[in-house]
């Protein structure tokens, strides 16, 4: 059988070991069969345009005006197809605080969608979090993390399980996070009212994430340094932050970024229905979301509810906005999820060999032009001439 063939050449390459002007890549069916040499007649013509990885997100809910949480396969596609036109070749579903059996139900769909290559895993986050620092979740839905109740959701997502985030201050929490440890499933410290002493009991006993460091846990106080810098000073564990100008101030960002570096964080969407959508009104779970001039609150005003990011923004903001080099971003929006999620042999870098995952953004502006995942074009390759010979 012939496997399908393209190559594109001219482009700036964000490869590895440095970024490489004027490249050419070779895919071969699924994947990346060569790097470098000089154009072709028949490739495809990337003058003036940078390729990295595709991006990598460990933590995104909705887009596209479907959320993973509504337990319906076609909304939970939808979810996925948005973001990967974003750019987004590789997605964790998270859902949100619910019913026990609901959830079970959730991943019971999500998981065939796992099956099916469209997602790389499920994320619970909730219902074990705590009430003081539930943000958009339903307080009268939590539940502390007895490790029977947190072994049946995972158990529900046949195998798919990839991260649960929880509060171990809670009744179980250490014991669940070690029982997760044991699972190969990642525990995440997040939504936590946590001590900085709790955390790293919890550090030792086997979680690995932050979840939206920052946002739903104390604050840094000089006498009490609470979960943060427990979080950031361990070598052990990355952190997930929301590069949208809205969850975090700048120099919050950098100190994350001074303290825990760019292999230790992985920028993510937390994005709910409205990503890719105008404003209005929107599900997120059992709680309703307002979204103004892009800003997802829910409708009482009490919360930040996610966020409406695309990871091409988040790219495009930690490049123009965020001070990062190309190789950081590309770094925290891909390399890094993807050795989280043991999937570094093939996705997050571009090599040889690894699963033709592309994106195509403007070399000047940095907006997204065209994806591809699995060597097939998602969007945007009718931009590229071809080269014809000299």
């Amino acid at each position: 059988m012939v496997k399908d063939r393209t190559a594109l050449a001219g482009a700036r390459l964000v490869l590895p070991g440095g970024v490489v002007e004027d490249h050419r890549i070779a895919v071969e069916g699924e994947r990346i069969a060569r790097l470098g040499g000089g154009a072709e007649p028949g490739d495809l013509d990337l003058t003036g345009y940078t390729v990295v990885p595709g991006f990598v997100d460990l933590h995104v809910h909705g887009g596209g005006g479907s959320s993973y949480t509504s337990g319906i396969a076609e909304e939970a596609v939808e979810v996925a197809r948005t973001h990967l036109e974003h750019g987004t070749t590789t997605t964790v579903a998270s859902t949100v605080t619910g019913e026990i059996d609901d959830l079970t139900r959730q991943a019971a769909v999500l998981s065939e969608l796992v099956e099916d290559g469209v997602l790389a895993g499920i994320h619970f986050e909730g219902p074990f979090i705590s009430h003081h620092r539930c943000g958009a979740h339903r307080p009268d839905l939590l539940r502390d993390p007895d490790p029977a109740l947190v072994r049946k959701l995972v158990d529900s997502a046949r195998g798919h399980a990839r991260m649960v985030t929880l509060a171990p201050e809670l009744p179980g929490g250490l014991a669940s996070v070690r029982m997760l440890a044991d699972l190969g499933v990642i525990a995440a410290v997040g939504h936590t009212d946590s001590d900085y002493a709790t955390t790293l009991e919890a550090i030792d006993a086997g979680a690995t994430v932050a979840t939206h460091l920052f946002n739903a846990m104390p604050g840094i106080a000089h006498r009490a340094p609470g979960p943060i810098v427990a979080l950031l000073e361990d070598e052990r564990v990355t952190v997930e932050l929301i590069n949208d100008g809205v969850h975090l101030h700048p120099s919050v960002l950098g100190l994350a970024y001074g303290t825990a570096g760019p292999s230790r964080v992985a920028l993510i969407t937390d994005a709910m229905g409205a990503a890719g959508m105008r404003d209005g009104r929107y599900p997120l779970g059992p709680l309703q979301v307002e979204v103004r001039d892009g800003v997802a609150m829910l409708t009482d005003g009490s919360s930040i509810a996610g966020s409406t990011l695309t990871m091409d923004r988040t790219f495009k903001r930690s490049v123009t906005v965020s001070g990062l080099t190309l190789q950081q971003a590309v770094e925290s929006l891909s390399a890094v999820p993807a050795r989280l999620l043991g999937l570094a042999d093939r996705v997050g870098t571009l090599e040889t060999g690894k699963l033709a995952d592309l994106v195509v953004v403007d070399s000047d502006t940095y907006d997204l032009v065209a994806v591809m995942r699995r060597g097939r074009w998602v969007r945007g390759a009718e931009r590229f001439p071809t080269v014809t010979p000299a």
